[in-house]
């Protein structure tokens, strides 16, 4: 397990890749069901005759799986808890794609309400196994200072 990060350690132009996961047409049809049954995320027919001509998991399958990535790669200590941003699908995530997402520390503002803390935003890209991004996101991250030592 990776040591968590602080705010005291992170600087602009900092940059972070995560793991990877391969996506399936599995879970794609089993979130689609759940969270966004529309039918060019639930049958390969219907798909190809859609805007996406093939079947295309949701932006938020996309989004979900990018959260988990970042969980799993992005060691902020206390949690990513963000506080807003911006999301857009350039292209859709298809079957097969290998996801991983590249961060890069855009700004660092310290609270001067709250000196036990600060915002961190961040450019993610979750890019598919071509190096093309299938997400961009510009999010906001609470990050905690390193408690001092007694």
């Amino acid at each position: 397990m990776t040591a968590p990060l602080y705010l005291d350690d992170l600087h602009v132009g900092q940059t972070f890749v995560t793991p990877s996961v391969i996506v399936t047409a599995e879970e794609i049809k089993a979130f689609a069901r759940q969270f966004d049954p529309q039918p060019f995320h639930l049958d390969e027919a219907a798909a190809r005759d859609s805007l996406f001509g093939g079947l295309a998991a949701s932006g938020w399958h996309t989004a979900a799986l990018s959260m988990r990535l970042l969980v799993d790669g992005l060691p902020i200590a206390g949690g990513l808890i963000g506080v807003g941003g911006e999301t857009a699908w350039p292209r859709p995530t298809r079957p097969g794609d290998t996801l991983t997402v590249h961060l890069e520390i855009i700004e660092i503002t310290p609270s001067k309400s709250r000196p036990d803390r600060g915002m961190v935003r961040t450019r993610n890209e979750t890019r598919n196994q071509h190096g093309e991004p299938v997400q961009i996101s510009n999010l906001g991250i609470v990050a905690w200072r390193r408690p001092v030592e007694p």
